[in-house]
């Protein structure tokens, strides 16, 4: 199971009328030695087992919680992946839902595909629903330009 605990963010999803995203947060800080460059790095396949790893070993990674019956996934896909090439410095990992129950019930996923984009371990968006390709480079760029000293004194006083 991964080491996640629940908090918020400060991260406005614009897609869904300004309201603040809820997500995650772990306790463990990553370490700069440790984390990884993704370039020429296929999409990653996330279990329980290498969960914690990617998350802790790398600074952002955007996940795709998915199941193969699904349409909206299928639809989503090609777009994941083609917005995945276009930066290497970001991991992008899909958990099988069918495949990973825990993964899926830890992250309270009820709705696919849902995507999650984590930075520095904590959780900044997430959001069920197949994006748009503008709409998954807007979420991208507002990860990017977030103060994670600023999300993890939320987190903190919001885990108060």
């Amino acid at each position: 199971m991964p080491g996640v605990g629940r908090g918020q963010t400060g991260m406005r999803n614009r897609s869904a009328a300004g309201a603040v995203v809820r997500g995650t947060a772990t306790t463990r800080r990553t370490r700069d030695s440790t984390r990884k460059r993704t370039q020429d790095m296929a999409t990653v396949e996330l279990t329980k087992e290498n969960f914690d790893q990617t998350v802790t070993d790398n600074e952002f990674v955007v996940i795709d919680f998915w199941a193969e019956w699904c349409g909206p996934c299928r639809q989503f896909a090609p777009v994941f992946e083609r917005v995945s090439e276009k930066h290497g410095d970001v991991v992008f990992a899909k958990v099988d839902t069918e495949a990973q129950p825990e993964l899926a019930a830890a992250f309270e996923i009820r709705s696919i595909p849902t995507l999650m984009v984590i930075r520095e371990n904590v959780a900044v968006f997430a959001q069920p629903g197949a994006l748009p390709e503008a709409v998954l480079e807007d979420v991208i760029g507002q990860a990017r330009g977030l103060d994670m000293d600023e999300v993890r004194k939320s987190v903190e006083a919001a885990q108060k």
